[in-house]
């Protein structure tokens, strides 16, 4: 019979509305197997509107001492107690493939991994989880006899001179039960005291080893759709239709493949992301609206049934629960949260296997 007899403490960072956190909670505090308990003693996010969706699913007061806005500031900095596990989604937008790829030149963003560095100088958690696109990995150049591009072994190279031994995958989201070929990376960083320098973590290849969120897996789009009907504002104008139409065709004659995508229902969408083109690239066709009534007379609704996904689509593509609260978040925000978000069934998975090695380390 399992029982709880380890409590490790984890801070969030990054936290946007808590997917990271959520997969942890699942595999530590809800997973039969675990004799762990995991309990979340800081929380830091600055988005306003993702600070409301995480206070209303996890309990905490935007208000709340323990809940910090800007991780760069002193305040935040000296504001966390200490802890055994950094949970740090660090904004991506610098490394995407989607964006300027900037990288650490991004004054903003590009360098927040940095903050995270001098947090756990400080309080040498045990573990060190982070998550971040693909192109964190392969931005800049590979030098010969190296195994990793110069972007990421800038970040590799700082974790092993605070003294951890670094592992890291990529990993795609379709292949832990939910229907979006999504590529991110993962790394988690372990204390040397705690890893021998023979030992591997070894990462999951799938959600085997998830047990909650596996209870909503799906293998298609169809298994993820919203029940009709469909609201008549997530359908596209046939203005609206007909330039994305003629922009993929110019895009296509300079050899290029971009352009919006409809996607089959019985197949799996692409990457979902917070902006317009995450957006068309996943478009659907959909018989099942009410009317259709156009908020100007002359511009109608495309004949051909095609509309975007709803939040709550996205919502289900990252493998949230369906008692994920999101009361009074505006659709705009909503696609920006889930598209920033994390999979959960991947960080419950990888969640599993930390937990696991903590508790064999204990024992």
């Amino acid at each position: 019979m399992a029982f709880n007899s380890l409590s490790f403490s984890s801070i969030d960072l990054f936290a946007g509305v808590g997917g990271i956190r959520l997969g942890f909670e699942f595999a530590f505090n809800s997973n039969p197997e675990s004799r762990s308990r995991i309990s979340t003693s800081y929380v830091c996010e600055l988005d306003k509107f993702a600070r409301a969706t995480y206070s209303q699913n996890f309990n905490l007061s935007v208000d709340s001492p323990i809940f910090g806005k800007d991780v760069s500031t002193d305040i935040v900095k000296s504001s966390i107690p200490d802890f055994d596990i950094c949970l740090a989604g660090f904004p991506c937008q610098a490394f995407s493939l989607a964006g300027k790829r900037k990288g650490f030149n991004d004054e903003k963003r590009g360098k927040l991994f940095f903050d995270v560095e001098e947090i756990c100088r400080k309080h040498t958690p045990k573990i060190i989880f982070c998550e971040n696109v693909r192109g964190l990995y392969t931005l800049g150049k590979k030098e010969k006899g190296k195994k990793y591009h110069s972007g990421y072994e800038i970040i590799r190279t700082a974790l092993q001179n605070l003294g951890y031994k670094v592992f890291e995958k990529i990993l795609n989201s379709a292949n832990f039960g939910v229907p979006q070929h999504r590529e991110r990376l993962y790394i988690v960083a372990i204390r040397n005291d705690l890893i021998k320098e023979s030992e591997e973590f070894i990462f999951p290849e799938d959600n085997a080893e998830a047990v909650i969120s596996k209870k909503w897996a799906a293998t298609c789009m169809e298994q993820i759709r919203q029940e009709g009907p469909i609201p008549s504002h997530y359908y596209l104008s046939r203005r609206y239709y007909e330039t994305l139409k003629r922009h993929r065709i110019i895009q296509k004659e300079k050899g290029r493949g971009f352009g919006f995508v409809v996607r089959n229902w019985s197949g799996i969408s692409g990457t979902i992301l917070c902006s317009n083109m995450g957006r068309e690239r996943n478009l659907v066709v959909d018989k099942r609206h009410g009317p259709l009534i156009p908020k100007k007379s002359d511009n109608p609704y495309n004949d051909e049934h095609v509309r975007k996904l709803t939040p709550r689509e996205y919502m289900r593509l990252q493998g949230f629960p369906e008692d994920f609260k999101v009361e009074g978040i505006s659709d705009a925000q909503l696609y920006k949260q889930f598209g920033n978000s994390v999979t959960i069934p991947v960080i419950e998975s990888i969640a599993v296997r930390i937990r696991e090695f903590l508790e064999k380390n204990a024992s």
